[in-house]
């Protein structure tokens, strides 16, 4: 059993003398194990609960803090039953009264006692003409123990000293108080005493688990001031050497994985550019100049022989697709097979149509493989089986990653979307080849933080304008008191020979959720333009309906399109000039602009309109309103990070970034840059981690290697 001051990270809980068998269970619910796992549950915020004030100022509906003397205590019915304390300023008993009332808590009145000093804090609230507080967090104040003495005789026993008792020091007010994230079965009153304790017999000398990045804080220290600051300066320290020691182990596992891929033998996959040039020479336009530089930077990347790892980034519509059918021609010519991957039926069979019309007069053999569908009839008619090794281009979703499909002679690998995949996923993809060379896409904007954070370990290319021949884009906030307006604005882009999406946060009606659902909506529509055909695409319909949905409306037969976000990614129908997004307010930022980005692919202006009932100044309709500022989509990305943070952003199960606990960092260009210096110093000094100091490194990259993080 651990004695006092000697408790350890590592301890069980399950040892702790203190904690009751009750509190153990509820903690283990809450995967909380070890003392560690407690003390690392740090404040969500903190209240300032050091300032107070006399009764005489107080107002209706302040929170405040405290300092009072109890003149009378006592059980009152009112419409139920309350336990009431009667409080003023010590040694004026006619003086100004505070009432202070608990309901639904018995046992307040087996503590608390008339002659007490109390601290209290809580929000006042005039009632029948009396200030008030109900339920207020307290504590008894008592320079002697006589207040404890009437506490253990009300309840039965003999009190402790006050020097012996955990809460003789104040930890609930007169301070500033930890907030934490509840635990079901704990009150946050109770997790905070329990933090309380555990820190005061914690071992002064617990060092830091891992790497310590800051020996100057000590470890010990910065746990005691993020969970009871004396200053909010404190805490901001606290709070930052936490940070940097976060992102130092992030930035140091993509640095040593950078150093192990950097120089990596490859192929040389791009030695002619005879495809490249006729394939440019048959576009009715000319690719941007930021297109143009990517195509530069990746073939550079192509024509030596280490492995080439680079993340294309792209707003939407900004034409990544083409600079990667530029790549995969390269290779191709080269005799190698160039192998895109998508996270969608949808997605897959787009780029493989469209690569199929881009190439159509050229001798560019063609598949493609999903797990529904497979199409070899490529454009040379003599084409041989699948499974040989000349070169071709191959478009695949998962599918691809099943030994049946898996491509032979693999010089590229393309990973369209490739936040969608998962780490595992796409290593295997990748090591289909013998170190072929790699190219990521997103079209998701990424702050610039979280780009040297996730993608610290690759090059990046970013083309960061649209092509000329796209149609302006007019975004609209829309209110459904406006439907008429909306329904007449349609009629007109409908016959002028438009077309439509009406997208919707749900397939169909939920009890639970309140919003508009696309089977419903479909209904409604229908109702609405009797005259016009209205289609339905949603993630339920099996992938030949949705091939058949799809065609119908890229043909225009279908002039309105009831969706839900499966057509978020890829869908590229340039006669849509309008989008209506049905509780917009219910979407992330950069989600909405993906969905956006379906319009505005052809020369028409077009017009996306979010229809939401948020009010002014409410968080929804806040967010709603930067969208209608800007069309940059990096823009929107720091703004949709800022508001959500990077798990919700990227998809924390996909962006690996599911267990940040101080979100500081990926906001801070400053300890990004810092820990990146401080990993490359020790990779420059020990590039094999054999120094005794760096044993936490080296477990870290061996933990991460067994996960597949880093290889």
């Amino acid at each position: 059993m651990p004695t006092i001051g000697k408790l350890r990270l590592a301890d069980s809980l399950q040892g702790v003398p203190f904690i009751t068998s009750r509190e153990l269970k509820v903690l283990q619910a809450s995967s909380l194990e070890t003392v560690e796992d407690v003390l690392m549950r740090v404040p969500r915020r903190y209240e300032d609960r050091r300032s107070t004030k006399p009764i005489t100022a107080l107002i209706n509906g302040e929170t405040v803090s405290l300092m009072v003397h109890v003149y009378s205590a006592g059980w009152r019915f009112s419409y139920k039953r309350y336990f009431e304390v009667s409080a003023g300023a010590e040694g004026d008993p006619y003086g100004a009264r505070i009432y202070l009332r608990w309901f639904n808590m018995p046992y307040v009145a087996k503590l608390l006692a008339m002659g007490m000093n109390l601290s209290v804090y809580g929000k006042v609230k005039e009632y029948a003409g009396k200030l008030t507080i109900s339920n207020p967090d307290f504590e008894i104040l008592e320079d002697e123990d006589v207040g404890h003495r009437l506490v253990a005789v009300a309840m039965g026993g003999v009190a402790e000293s006050v020097k012996e008792s955990a809460d003789a020091d104040l930890i609930h007010t007169a301070r500033i108080v930890p907030i934490y994230r509840g635990i079901s079965g704990m009150t946050t009153r109770s997790f905070r005493a329990l933090v309380w304790r555990l820190l005061q017999e914690l071992s002064p000398d617990t060092p830091q688990p891992g790497y310590d990045v800051a020996p100057a804080y000590p470890f010990r220290e910065a746990l005691q001031d993020i969970h009871f600051p004396a200053s909010p300066e404190a805490s901001h320290k606290a709070r930052m050497r936490f940070a940097l020691a976060e992102c130092f182990r992030q930035q140091f596992t993509v640095a040593w994985k950078r150093r192990r891929t950097q120089g990596r033998a490859g192929q040389i996959t791009a030695t002619n550019d005879g495809y490249l040039k006729e394939l440019l020479a048959s576009l009715p336009f000319q690719l941007t100049q930021a297109q143009a530089r990517c195509v530069a930077e990746i073939r550079a990347d192509m024509e030596r022989p280490q492995q080439m790892n680079r993340l294309l980034q792209g707003d939407v519509g900004s034409g990544k697709t083409l600079v990667a059918l530029c790549a995969m021609l390269l290779a191709v010519e080269s005799g190698k097979t160039a192998a895109m991957i998508a996270p969608t039926q949808i997605l897959a069979e787009q780029h493989y149509n469209n690569f199929r019309r881009l190439l159509k007069n050229m001798d560019v053999r063609l598949s493609l493989r999903t797990s529904e569908r497979a199409d070899d009839s490529d454009i040379i008619p003599e084409t041989a089986g699948y499974g040989d090794a000349s070169p071709r281009i191959i478009v695949g979703t998962h599918a691809l990653l099943y030994k049946k499909n898996r491509p032979i002679n693999l010089g590229l690998a393309v990973i369209d979307e490739q936040h969608k995949f998962g780490v595992a996923q796409r290593e295997k993809f990748i090591n289909t080849g013998d170190n072929p060379d790699v190219l990521v896409m997103t079209a998701t904007p990424i702050p610039r933080t979280l780009t040297l954070t996730l993608y610290g370990d690759l090059d990046v290319s970013i083309i960061d304008e649209l092509p000329s021949n796209r149609g302006e884009i007019i975004t609209a906030l829309r209110t459904p008191a406006q439907m008429t307006k909306i329904i007449t604005f349609m009629r007109s882009e409908l016959d002028g020979g438009r077309q439509i999406y009406i997208v919707s946060p749900l397939i169909e009606e939920s009890e639970t959720r309140q919003q508009a659902a696309a089977i419903t909506e479909l209904e409604k529509w229908r109702g609405v333009f009797p005259d016009v055909n209205i289609g339905l695409l949603h993630g339920r319909l099996s992938a030949e309906e949705k091939d058949a949905v799809m065609a119908e409306f890229r043909s225009a037969n279908t002039k309105i399109l009831i969706a839900t976000t499966v057509v978020e990614v890829g869908v590229d129908v340039p006669n849509a000039t309008i989008m209506m997004i049905n509780d917009a307010d219910a979407f992330g930022l950069s989600q909405l602009h993906q969905l956006r980005g379906r319009i505005g692919r052809g020369q028409y202006k077009s017009y996306c309109i979010l229809l939401t009932s948020a009010k002014q100044g409410e968080p929804g309709r806040d967010k709603l309103e930067v969208l209608c500022r800007t069309l940059n989509g990096f823009e929107i990305a720091e703004e949709d990070f800022r508001l959500r943070g990077p798990g919700d952003v990227l998809g924390t199960a996909q962006s690996g970034l599911a267990a940040v606990r101080f979100a500081e960092w990926l906001s801070d260009i400053r300890l990004i840059h810092r820990a990146n210096r401080d990993a490359a110093a020790i990779l420059d000094a020990d590039p094999e981690l054999l120094h005794p100091r760096h044993a936490p490194l080296r477990e870290l990259i061996q933990f991460e290697e067994e996960q597949g993080i880093v290889g």
